[in-house]
């Protein structure tokens, strides 16, 4: 599995802005301060459920863009962070077969197939019941988007270790702690 890549609202030109992304920016940014804050992006950022994304998935989306200061972006981190949550919506719908708006566990079972892991039907619905999911055996675009990326870092992680590519690895205590505080989102 791979992120997604920057497609949607990009142009060729990385400094040149798309004028809708200027204009969803601009709305976003309350206080016209030229960047915007975590609680100003939540407000922006629709779940397809009739509600925001989580402050989780927000702070992860601000974490991955903002270069200097991870409390807020400008209008060009603004722009690729669109475009990659445009990207993940597009494999979202791909996902949800019944066009809900939401992932239920077959559709992650499918998915996760489809993006090359193997995965139980026990682990999907460990997966499933977690805290970062919305606890009625669905998931919503943003608390897909932080599922995956966190199967990703845990996956680049395991990598590292998996020197043999056997898909066991021997993990110490400490490094196994190492992975999961600094995987987790």
């Amino acid at each position: 599995m791979s992120y997604p890549g920057y497609a949607y609202g990009a142009s060729e030109d990385p400094n040149q802005v798309n004028p809708q992304v200027q204009q969803w920016f601009s709305l976003a940014d309350a206080d016209n301060s030229g960047q915007i804050t975590v609680l100003e992006l939540q407000r922006v950022l629709a779940n397809g459920q009739g509600g925001t994304f989580s402050i989780k998935a927000v702070r992860l989306l601000m974490g991955m863009f903002a270069k200097v200061n991870k409390q807020s972006i400008n209008l060009n981190e603004f722009q690729a962070l669109f475009c990659y949550v445009n990207a993940w919506l597009g494999v979202f719908k791909k996902y949800d077969s019944d066009n809900s708006g939401s992932i239920q566990e077959k559709e992650l079972a499918s998915a996760f197939e489809q993006m090359g892991y193997r995965l139980s039907l026990d682990f999907i619905s460990f997966l499933m019941s977690r805290d970062c999911c919305n606890n009625q055996g669905s998931l919503t675009v943003d608390e897909f988007i932080v599922l995956c990326v966190q199967i990703q870092k845990f996956t680049d992680e395991f990598r590292v270790r998996d020197t043999e590519r056997t898909g066991v690895i021997k993990i110490g205590f400490e490094d196994f702690l190492k992975v999961a505080l600094s995987c987790d989102v």
